[in-house]
């Protein structure tokens, strides 16, 4: 797919958005009851499940314990019926495990792991449907999860996926923008500090291109922590008016 078909002349993109406009996010946080925090989000297209468990006792080995802090579980799947083409393995394979190397990765450097010691904590993320950004559209659902089970984090964790066309940087590419041999990367921010908690390249990208991917995937990341915030703080008033009745 040549780039011109990606970004128009007026500087729109198949989906009809400008270069560094954000996917319409939507979500909801406590949707499951048995979790110790739970939460959908809708990203564009791509829809995630995340349910988080914890903090508790080891479970297995108990040579993974570690004494001076929680170890964090994190477990990534796709639903057989997220893409066209149907998954013979949802999970388990060399996709998934990658996908849930790199959140357990991202949520090591958020979550506040040194308030329990000798614990686990366990982040499941499921791809209900997908439309491009899946990682990215995982970090920020999970982190919805992880403040819906009262777990303390340094600040929210917010990740996009950005790509460059026609020396352009776009924000939140979406699947036909992502198999359209786009340069990209994904990145998860932490915001307030401006701390990269991963950033990940699945294709060469010229040196010159980088910083200006960077800045643009932080920027856009900010974004999505002010849709996030908008959330939590729309759950905690339900909560608060549920509460009082």
């Amino acid at each position: 797919m040549a780039g011109l078909e990606l970004l128009s002349d007026q500087g729109y993109r198949l989906d009809g958005r400008k270069a560094t406009e954000l996917r319409k996010v939507q979500a909801r946080m406590g949707v499951f009851a048995q979790a110790d925090g739970s939460a959908y989000l809708e990203q564009g297209n791509t829809k995630a499940l995340a349910v988080v468990y914890g903090p508790h006792e080891m479970r297995g080995s108990r040579s993974r314990t570690l004494h001076d802090r929680a170890v964090i579980n994190c477990q990534y799947s796709m639903a057989t019926f997220s893409t066209a083409e149907r998954k013979r393995r949802p999970h388990g394979d060399r996709k998934s495990t990658e996908m849930s190397l790199h959140l357990k990765q991202t949520f090591e450097a958020a979550v506040m792991t040194q308030l329990y010691p000798r614990s686990q904590i366990d982040i499941y993320v499921k791809i209900l449907q997908s439309d491009g950004g899946n990682y990215s559209v995982c970090v920020n659902a999970a982190t919805l999860a992880v403040i819906d089970a009262g777990i303390p984090m340094r600040d929210y964790v917010c990740a996009c996926t950005v790509g460059f066309v026609d020396e352009t940087p776009l924000a939140d590419l979406c699947y036909a923008e992502e198999s359209g041999g786009v340069s990209s990367l994904a990145l998860a921010l932490l915001p307030r500090g401006g701390q990269i908690a991963l950033l990940q390249m699945d294709a060469r990208l010229h040196q010159d291109h980088l910083e200006t991917l960077i800045d643009a995937a932080m920027t856009a990341c900010k974004g999505v922590s002010k849709v996030l915030d908008e959330v939590v703080r729309q759950h905690l008033q339900e909560v608060s008016v549920l509460t009082r009745e």
